[in-house]
C-alpha cells in the first residue's frame, strides 16, 4: 500500500521522536487524520509554542519560560545556594522536585558521557558546571545521574574534576524500591542496598 505523501512525511517525523517506532507512528498519524481539525491545530500550535515560548535557564539549564531567566528555582532566595544537585535532564529536576524534600539548586548536564554514542564531556554542560563552582558559594555537589553505565561514568568523571576543590561530593543513595520484593532485585541493587543500609 502506498501512503499519501503527507501521511508518509508525518510518519517519518514522528519516528524521529524517542520511543516512536514505525507502528506507533502509523497509529498516531491515523489518529490525527481522523481527529477533529481543532484538535490537530491545537497540537500544531502547542508544538510551535514549545519552541518559541520555552528556553533553557542561563544558570542551571533546566526548562523555563522564554521571558523568565533565570528560572524560578534559581531565583528562589529560600533555596540553599550551597548545595548543587547535578542531573542529566530537565525531567530529572521535575522528578526530584515532586519529592518536596530537596531545597538546594540544580545543574542540568543535558546528557551523560557515552563513548559508544559519541558523547564526550565537551558535549555536556560540564564547563558551565565547573565555572559555576569556581565562582564560589557551593559546598556540596550531589551527583544524581542515572544508575546506568553512562550515568556512573559521568559521575566518576565529575568527581575527578571536582576533587581538591574542598567540596563535599555525594551520590544519591541506591537500593530497593518501596514495595519491591527481595527475590526480584538484581544483585547490583541488592548489594548497594546492603552497603548503604542505615540505622533504625
Amino acid at each position: 500500500m502506498t501512503l499519501p505523501r503527507s501521511v508518509a512525511r508525518l510518519n517519518e517525523e514522528l519516528m524521529r521522536l524517542p520511543g516512536i517506532g514505525p507502528k506507533t507512528a502509523a497509529r498516531l498519524a491515523y489518529y490525527l487524520l481522523r481527529a477533529p481539525e481543532n484538535e490537530v491545530r491545537a497540537l500544531g500550535e502547542a508544538l510551535l509554542e514549545l519552541r518559541s515560548q520555552t528556553r533553557f535557564c542561563s544558570e542551571c539549564f533546566t526548562m523555563t519560560d522564554a521571558d523568565v531567566d533565570p528560572c524560578a528555582i534559581c531565583r528562589d532566595e529560600a533555596r540553599d545556594r550551597g548545595v548543587l544537585c547535578v542531573v542529566e535532564a530537565p525531567l530529572d529536576v521535575e522528578a526530584i522536585e515532586r519529592t518536596q524534600e530537596y531545597r538546594g539548586r540544580y545543574h542540568v548536564l543535558h546528557g551523560a558521557i557515552s563513548p559508544v554514542e559519541g558523547v564526550g564531556p565537551e558535549h555536556l554542560r560540564i564547563r558551565e558546571l565547573l565555572e559555576r563552582i569556581d565562582r564560589g558559594g557551593v559546598q556540596e555537589v550531589i551527583f544524581a545521574t542515572n544508575a546506568s553505565l553512562e550515568g556512573e561514568a559521568t559521575a566518576m568523571y565529575l568527581r575527578r574534576q571536582l576533587e581538591g576543590k574542598g567540596l563535599r561530593l555525594t551520590r544519591l543513595a541506591r537500593g530497593l524500591p518501596v514495595g519491591g520484593d527481595l527475590e526480584y532485585a538484581d544483585e547490583t541493587t541488592l548489594a548497594r542496598a546492603i552497603a548503604g543500609r542505615s540505622d533504625m
